[in-house]
């Protein structure tokens, strides 16, 4: 969200609207991580603490995020691949505790078979495999950004966007 709305300020700034596909691009990965959380909400069920915590925790990192992105916007992309790396690692844990039977493959939540279209008997399991791969497609995209790429392939780029959320498994 912060990458998306800077860029978005850096298009208004220098008058140009070439930077609409990559703007779209970062707030469509930050709409699919709250996606995430909400899908992890339902099957958890937090308490006030646990929800405070988390709140802590976004404002924490939304205010280190925004300084270092202003200072060296690579190093903050290559920071949330990393971020994102890991988070593939973790869900694989995940996945296989539940998968082991260690851990209930309860029903997946319908918020989450909705947004993923997946089976109306779809389970935890099967959620988490999708959850991963967007984990690792956004790992793909901060690579790409810190690296110096872009999604726009040209200085005017108007392109359509169609939601990513339909990505495939890992």
């Amino acid at each position: 969200m912060v990458a998306g709305v800077l860029l978005h300020f850096t298009s208004l700034r220098k008058m140009k609207t070439g930077y609409g596909a990559d703007i779209r691009e970062l707030l469509a990965e930050a709409e699919n991580e709250r996606m995430h959380l909400m899908f992890f909400i339902e099957i958890a069920k937090p308490n006030w603490l646990e929800r405070w915590l988390v709140l802590i925790a976004q404002f924490t990192f939304s205010i280190f995020y925004l300084v270092l992105y202003l200072v060296d916007n690579r190093t903050a992309h290559k920071m949330v691949a990393y971020f994102e790396e890991e988070a593939v690692v973790s869900y694989t844990e995940y996945l296989e505790l539940v998968e082991s039977g260690a851990m209930e493959n309860v029903a997946a939540p319908q918020l989450a078979i909705d947004y993923y279209g997946m089976n109306a008997n779809a389970k935890l399991a099967d959620l988490i495999k999708h959850v991963r791969a967007d984990e690792q497609h956004h790992s793909e995209v901060n690579h790409r950004y810190a690296a110096g790429g872009s999604q726009a392939t040209r200085p005017d780029d108007n392109d359509t966007f169609d939601k990513p959320n339909k990505i495939a498994e890992v």
